[in-house]
C-alpha cells in the first residue's frame, strides 16, 4: 500500500467504533499507526531515560577531560621551569661558594693594612689614621672595616682610591670625607674614608 493510500485508509477510519476489546479486528491501517505511535513513545522515553543521562555524562566527561589536559600541560611548563631554576640555582650557589673561598683569611688582613699603607705613600699621602674597626656578622662572611684618614692634594687621593679599589683583595670604599686641611687653603685635605674587606666565615650556603 502507497503512503498515499495509507493515510487516505486512516482518515476513512472510524475511531468512535474502536475499542480495546475488539483490537484484533482493528484494521491493518490503524493497527500500523498505532504501533508507530507506540514505537515513538518507546524511542523517547529511551531517549530521556538513558540517552539524554549518557550524553550529559559523555559532555561532563568531555569538560574534565579539557581541564586535565590544561592541568597537565601546565604542570608540565611548572616542572620544565623549576628544572631550569634548578640548574641555574646550582650554579650559582656554586658560584657563590667559590667566591666566599677567595676572601681572605684572618692571617691575610695584615697583608691588606700593609698593601693599603704602601698604596697611601707611593701616592704621597700622609695617614693621620689607619685602624682595624670591630667586625660585622654576615650570614657566609665576616665584614672588617678599617677607618682610614690621609692628608694630601686631590689629586693623590684620587691615585690613592684608585690604587686600593684595584688591590687584588677584595676591598669596597664607603663613607668618603674630605675637607680642606687648613680654612683657605684647598691645596691640601683630609679625607676620611672607611675600607671593608671580607672574610669568610666557614659556612657554605645551604643547597
Amino acid at each position: 500500500m502507497s503512503t498515499s493510500r495509507w493515510f487516505a485508509a486512516l482518515r476513512k477510519t472510524e475511531w468512535g467504533e474502536l475499542g480495546t476489546h475488539n483490537i484484533g479486528s482493528w484494521p491493518i491501517t490503524v493497527k500500523t499507526a498505532v504501533a508507530g505511535l507506540v514505537l515513538l513513545v518507546v524511542l523517547a522515553t529511551g531517549y530521556n531515560l538513558y540517552l539524554s543521562g549518557s550524553l550529559e555524562q559523555l559532555e561532563h566527561k568531555r569538560g574534565e577531560e579539557v581541564q586535565l589536559k590544561q592541568q597537565f600541560a601546565s604542570k608540565a611548563r611548572q616542572a620544565a621551569n623549576l628544572e631550569r631554576y634548578s640548574e641555574q640555582l646550582h650554579v650559582m650557589q656554586n658560584a657563590f661558594g667559590l667566591l666566599l673561598r677567595q676572601l681572605p683569611s684572618d692571617t691575610e688582613v695584615p697583608g691588606l693594612l700593609e698593601d693599603i699603607s704602601r698604596t697611601g705613600l707611593g701616592s704621597g699621602l700622609e695617614f693621620e689614621e689607619i685602624k682595624l674597626l670591630p667586625e660585622v656578622t654576615r650570614p657566609f662572611y665576616i665584614e672588617l672595616p678599617i677607618q682610614i684618614t690621609v692628608i694630601g692634594a686631590y689629586h693623590d687621593l684620587a691615585t690613592f682610591v684608585s690604587g686600593v679599589s684595584g688591590l687584588p683583595r677584595i676591598v669596597t670604599l664607603h663613607d668618603f670625607e674630605i675637607k680642606p686641611l687648613a680654612a683657605g687653603d684647598g691645596s691640601r685635605l683630609r679625607m676620611s674614608i672607611q675600607a671593608r674587606t671580607y672574610r669568610y666565615n666557614g659556612q657554605e650556603p645551604q643547597r
